[in-house]
């Protein structure tokens, strides 16, 4: 391949997007030709610079990946590597229409079989359409999924285990990780608060501090500190903090019981 494949990054995570030039620093026939951080950058960098191949972050503020794609129109596609850090949307999508995704957190072998896919759907693109036809029935199957997940897929000692919403007590976070609380097992998943809080129904699961997510079925007590806070206790008598920046809106998901 003569002329250079030229690619555009899209992640809301500034150290991803840094990987990613990592990742392909050696390789001569990949030109990075810019980076966005939203899904609305990158559909006006996809329109102006109209790159050959773009790494697609599914989960971004505002606008999503999937709502990116919807906004520029599958016919106005490069070819695209998917980067995902959930694993429900891996496993139910992207493999059902066979397109190419990097689920996070991923290493070099990863990368490079995926980069070979890229550069194999591009060589061909022109005489090709499939890729934007699996990509348009991929939305639309993700126009039938429920908005918000009724199970987590989380991988654990080698297996797959799968843990219904329901039966999730409270949520913690830690950095880049979250661990899920259910009864007395508690399992870690890479992801973000912030990431798991918009996989999950806001009138079943609600934040009370900057650093936890409660099921609402869940809560037994609310009891009032001098501070303004109030300690949530569930049922099974864990004790959090709702911080006051957050009370607010449980209250009126409670229906304002104090």
């Amino acid at each position: 391949m003569s002329e250079k494949i030229t690619a555009l990054i899209v992640d809301d995570e500034p150290l991803a997007r840094q990987f990613i030039r990592r990742m392909v620093e050696d390789d001569r026939s990949i030109e990075i030709v810019g980076e966005c951080g939203n899904g609305r950058e990158a559909v006006a960098a996809v329109l102006k610079k109209k790159p050959d191949l773009v790494f697609l972050d599914i989960q971004m503020p505002e606008m999503d990946g999937f709502a990116t794609i919807e906004a520029l129109g599958v016919e106005n596609l490069p070819t695209v590597i998917f980067v995902t850090a959930y694993e429900q949307y891996a496993i139910r999508a992207f493999e059902i229409h066979a397109l190419d995704y990097l689920l996070k957190p991923f290493d070099l072998p990863r990368f490079e079989k995926a980069m070979r896919h890229a550069k194999e759907r591009f060589a061909d693109r022109r005489h090709d359409r499939s890729e934007q036809k699996q990509i348009a029935a991929l939305l639309e199957n993700v126009k039938e999924m429920p908005r918000f997940l009724d199970r987590l897929v989380i991988k654990a000692g080698g297996r797959i285990v799968f843990l219904k919403t329901e039966d999730l007590d409270w949520i913690q976070a830690d950095d880049k990780y979250v661990h899920l609380h259910s009864g007395s097992k508690s399992h870690l998943v890479r992801q973000t608060l912030s990431a798991m809080e918009a996989q999950l129904d806001p009138q079943k699961f609600i934040r009370i501090h900057r650093s936890a997510i409660v099921n609402i079925e869940r809560i037994k007590e609310l009891q009032p500190m001098f501070t303004g806070e109030h300690t949530i206790v569930l049922e099974d008598g864990t004790k959090l903090t709702l911080s006051r920046s957050y009370k607010t809106k449980l209250f009126e998901l409670l229906g304002n019981p104090l």
